[in-house]
């Protein structure tokens, strides 16, 4: 079958089966263009009985436990990334103590930060994502003429509002327009989400109750710099790819909170059901296990065919090389592995820098956003671990007039307790009361909150008394945060770790700018807003060793603060009019190759605060539809 393949020359060749790759194969496919799908990691399974099969054995509940490669060897320990096939970053490797071992952190970094997010290679590896669709808002995509900061986007928000729609009905979407409406959002006349909002939890009420029982004042709020008086700060439904209610064949949300790392009932869409879709054309053929490592240019600067090296699953050793031909390319390989391959791709000193890469801006501006998490426990019982993981947030917060001097923020409100943040609750919780320890910090008195030994030791109806009373008062939520679309943030090629296929690791480059961290500063102000109104008490701790952890002055006094990846990984093949300052247009079509695009959220000019996967879907479907529009053929 392999030699079969490599003799076809086909439409369109796509590498990686993510959002972007798995919508625009589908509509190739309804078009009736023969496309096949080069995709690095494991096949589609029929079903996700091995992911959850291996979720619930896995030592460590982390977002890439349920989905291969393993994490750990039979040794307990972190494999090395050396002898992986398709190797990928996870949390497990971003700790204090090696986020800089190449032997067990898949990513190279050089710092001078880490950077936080992680993916997988199968199916892109989303079947793991939130589902969080917030649309970008109008002023992102033009920030350079509107705040004099960065550079704006070639497309404005009217010219993808059509797209969104469009991924919207794909995906399926629950939400509320009116309640959508801030920041200038605006919809098409008449328009309606594909199913009703997900109700607000229990938690989002309170928090909505607190900020909002009186009026705000200026003094409350001024730090924000909004350019007018905020009285009130409203708490939104998010959009999410969510079933509210029944929608092509999928079951409503059972509010399981284990939407992270995988849906079991599979209410959330994810490229897998796109996948089929496009498999079911009759146009669409995928290649899985095959990690594409060299882009062929030949006349006229057109990519003539894509190198591949395919591996056997269990032993992850090389099994075949092969070359993929087609009219037309399409690289979806997310935001770290498409600058990758392009670097890798020098066609014998003709690209010197590497395909796609005369403007020498492939691999920069890596953008990610910086999430900055705290945690308290409410005075009553606000009940937790109900529902999806996020069902609402604060967003009218993340434009406005101090964009010119910080970073926007938009703030997430988690409804799985402290269970991200304090490394698996409820069970810490539950072991620090039975074991008389304090890992979660709840087992003391509050003077002695960071000792390791607990106050109390329980059983029976005083342990789930006390835990009862606990569990059901756990508040946590994050702030996304703006990031500086920096050329020195970026992802070059290891010259001295390669992975198991002998090909180079991806080297990061990483930090934050002073206009991000003015960003934090803005956000921890708005936690003590928020952690007064609700009237928290404030169980946040930042360890010293964090290598994420830095220090600003704030209101007199100096405050620690840190970050987590939020996933959500930007950057690295800019978008833009100017073939000198950008690497594709604004149809994702490469300035230098006419054949060759190059998708995802790896595009983005800028990051705003908005979730990227509902933009990289609309951006993909209008992709989609260039390829089909223009003539190919040589």
């Amino acid at each position: 079958m392999a030699g079969e393949i490599d003799k076809i020359l086909w439409d369109v060749a796509i590498v990686g089966s993510g959002f972007a790759g798995a919508l625009i194969a589908n509509e190739l496919g309804k078009g009736r263009r023969r496309v096949i799908i080069v995709e690095a990691g494991e096949g589609i399974p029929p079903n996700i009985n091995k992911y959850m099969s291996r979720f619930y054995s896995a030592t460590a509940k982390v977002p890439e436990s349920p989905y291969t490669p393993e994490i750990f060897g039979r040794d307990r320990k972190l494999i090395d990334p050396a002898t992986v096939a398709a190797g990928r970053p996870t949390v497990v490797s971003l700790g204090a103590k090696n986020w800089r071992e190449p032997k067990e952190a898949y990513l190279i970094q050089t710092g001078p930060r880490p950077f936080g997010s992680t993916y997988d290679r199968v199916a892109g590896g989303t079947s793991h994502w939130l589902g969080t669709c917030l649309r970008f808002a109008p002023n992102d995509f033009k920030m350079k003429s509107q705040y004099g900061r960065f550079v704006d986007w070639p497309i404005k928000y009217k010219d993808l509002n059509v797209w969104y729609e469009e991924a919207e009905k794909e995906l399926g979407v629950s939400a509320d327009v009116d309640e959508q409406r801030y920041c200038d959002i605006e919809f098409s006349p008449g328009y309606n989400y594909q199913m009703p909002k997900i109700p607000n939890s229990t938690t989002d009420q309170y928090v909505n109750e607190s900020l909002n029982k009186d009026p705000l004042t200026e003094v409350e709020t001024g730090f924000l710099g909004m350019g007018k008086p905020v009285t009130k700060i409203p708490v939104r439904g998010v959009p999410a790819a969510r079933n509210s209610a029944p929608y092509r064949n999928r079951r409503a949300c059972a509010g399981n909170t284990n939407c992270i790392p995988i849906c079991p009932i599979q209410a959330k869409y994810d490229p897998t059901i796109t996948l089929n879709d496009a498999r079911n054309t009759g146009s669409v053929t995928f290649k899985e296990r095959s990690v594409a490592y060299d882009i062929v240019v030949g006349a006229n600067d057109l990519v003539t065919e894509i190198k591949y090296k395919r591996y056997e699953t269990e032993t992850g050793k090389e099994t075949e090389r092969g070359s993929i031909k087609a009219k037309v390319f399409v690289i979806a390989a997310n935001t770290i592995e498409t600058p990758r391959l392009l670097l890798m791709s020098t066609n014998g000193g003709r690209t010197p820098r590497g395909v796609a890469n005369r403007s020498d801006m492939v691999g920069r501006n890596l953008m990610d956003h910086p999430y900055y998490v705290v945690w308290g426990l409410s005075p009553k019982k606000i009940y937790p671990y109900r529902g999806p993981l996020i069902t609402s947030g604060i967003g009218d917060l993340c434009d406005g007039p101090f964009r010119r001097e910080r970073a926007a923020f938009r703030v997430d409100i988690g409804n799985e307790g402290w269970n991200f943040v304090v490394g698996g609750d409820p069970n810490v919780t539950t072991l620090d009361f039975v074991n008389g320890l304090n890992k979660s910090g709840v087992n003391a008195p509050l003077e002695r909150r960071d000792s390791r030994l607990g106050d109390e030791e329980l059983f029976g109806k005083q342990l789930i008394d006390r835990l009862n009373e606990k569990f059901t008062r756990q508040f946590r939520c994050g702030f996304l945060i703006e990031q500086t679309p920096d050329r020195d943030n970026r992802v070059t090629l290891s010259s001295d770790h390669k992975d198991g296929l002998g090909l180079p690791r991806p080297q990061i480059s990483y930090n934050l700018s002073d206009y991000t961290r003015r960003g934090f500063v803005a956000a921890h102000r708005m936690k003590k807003l928020l952690f007064r109104k609700m009237g928290l008490d404030d169980f946040t701790k930042i360890d010293n060793d964090d290598p994420t952890r830095f220090e600003e002055e704030i209101d007199g006094e100096r405050v620690a603060l840190n970050y987590t990846g939020a996933g959500h990984i930007m950057g690295t093949c800019r978008m833009g009019d100017d073939p000198k300052q950008s690497v594709v247009d604004k149809f994702q079509r490469s300035h230098d190759h006419k054949n060759l695009y190059l998708v995802g959220s790896s595009t983005f000019p800028t990051g705003a605060t908005a979730n990227p996967t509902l933009t990289l879907a609309a951006l993909s479907l209008q992709t989609a539809r260039h390829i089909l529009d223009t003539d190919f053929r040589r």
